[in-house]
This record gives structure tokens, sequence and C-alpha cells, in this order.
């Protein structure tokens, strides 16, 4: 079972984080122990592992919007829906200011007393029992000779040749031995894979020459003048269109 929660003084907070945190213990069948609670703290006597000592204090009061500081009836109503029935009986309603239940209230209505120990679960255990053997070896032949009477009702059990049976106490069930699991292969930690060949030399190849690049326009700045023995990316053409977007962008700046 994991760790209790002891709830030593929690004066609440948002009603949806709450929830969740409930929700949470709820999954967990966390055990909750309850000291002193307040606004949306109770939302963990919803809990089916939730105790109380007989000196708690568990206030109560309606939710309300956090930055308008308004009665919240949605969130309120969650609250109240989640209480048990003997909870909501003695608040009747909810109000802004507190309503105060004392721990030795909650457990006369009937909330575990956290001083006490907790219930043991009740596990079922399923015991089988021997069939035993006929007392007498004539009960079983008169049971067998009625069974035959009656699919053969033309024919008496006078009539009938006498049968030999003999009494035989039934054997335990042996269990199934498990098949045997297959050995999986051990796991490389690694694997080894060639490398492609190199790719053989370019015989023969005749490389075409290049034409040689057009003069750059007149003007042409510097920034877009290619650096000696570099390829050029952008054609010519395009220079002077460029030249003119650059301008054109620091002008409306």
């Amino acid at each position: 079972m994991p760790a209790p929660i002891v709830v030593v003084k929690d004066v609440g907070g948002l009603v949806r984080d709450y929830q969740d945190r409930t929700e949470l213990y709820r999954s967990q069948n966390r055990e909750v122990r309850l000291h002193e609670c307040r606004s949306a703290c109770t939302l963990a006597l919803s809990l089916p592992n939730v105790c109380v000592y007989p000196t708690s204090q568990l206030k109560f009061h309606q939710a309300y919007n956090q930055n308008t500081k308004e009665v919240d009836l949605g969130v309120t109503n969650e609250l109240w829906t989640s209480y048990p029935q003997a909870v909501r009986a003695r608040l009747g309603f909810l109000t802004r200011n507190y309503k105060v239940i004392r721990g030795s209230e909650l457990i006369a209505m009937g909330f575990r007393n956290c001083n006490a120990p907790a219930p043991q679960p009740n596990i079922m255990i399923a015991k089988a029992r021997r069939q035993e053997a006929p007392a007498a070896t004539g009960d079983f032949i008169k049971g067998v000779q009625t069974a035959v009477a009656s699919l053969f009702p033309g024919q008496s059990a006078a009539t009938q040749p006498p049968q030999q049976f003999a009494a035989r106490t039934p054997e335990p069930a042996r269990p199934a031995a498990p098949a045997a699991l297959p050995v999986a292969a051990p796991l490389q930690a690694t694997v080894e894979a060639p490398l492609p060949p190199p790719r053989p030399p370019l015989i023969g190849v005749v490389v075409a020459p290049q034409p040689p690049a057009p003069p750059l326009p007149a003007g042409t700045p510097a920034y877009l003048r290619p650096i000696p023995g570099s390829t050029p990316i952008l054609e010519a053409r395009f220079i002077p269109l460029r030249t003119a977007l650059r301008k054109l962008a620091s002008a409306l700046r």
C-alpha cells in the first residue's frame, strides 16, 4: 500500500486542483488522514479510504471566483454533490462563512477513526474437496440398474444379464506441466556492417570548359562582387534587380 497522506492544516485553494488531486488518491487507493481541512480540501471526504481524528476540524463554505470574489454556483454545486449524504444533512446548505464539523461528529456519522486500525481486506480462498467413493458397492450397482431400467422400460432388471461393477476411487487431477519456453539467442552488443566499395576514379572524363563570366555592370556594389577564385551563383543579369531592391528597402526604412 502507498504511504498515507496526512493533512495537518490545509486552507484550501482552487477546486479544480483539488479535484485532480482527489482523483489521483482515489486511483492509488491511498489513505488520507485529516486533521484541519478547509474549503476545497473537504473534497477528500468523497474518498473511500479517508479517516479523521476525534479532534479534527473540517470547515465548509461556498466556492467563489478568486478574481471577482463572487460566488461561483456551478463549482459550489460540484463541491456539494461530492459530500456524502450524512455530511450534506448535517450542513443543510453552504454559505460564504465557514460551517465547522468536528471529527467526533464525522466519526459518529460513520467515518473511520484514524486512531483505530485500518480494516484488513477480505480475501476469499477456494478450497477443493476430494470426492469420496460410495460407502457400499451394492448401492452403486443398484443406481446403475435403475438408470438402465429407465432407458429400456420393456426389460426388467431380472431379465438383464448380471454384470459385475467395481467401485473405483476417482484420481485427483494432476496439473499440466508448464511448456518449456524457447531460449532466445543472446543479443550482440555491436554489429559490424561491411562498408561500400570505394568509388572508382573517373577515367577519360572530359570536363567541358566553362564560358567566361560576363563583366559586371557598372556601379555594382562591393557586396555583390565575387571573391577572386570563387564560382558565381547569381547571374549577372539579376544584379541590377538585386541592387534596386536593396535601395528600395533602404529608402522605406
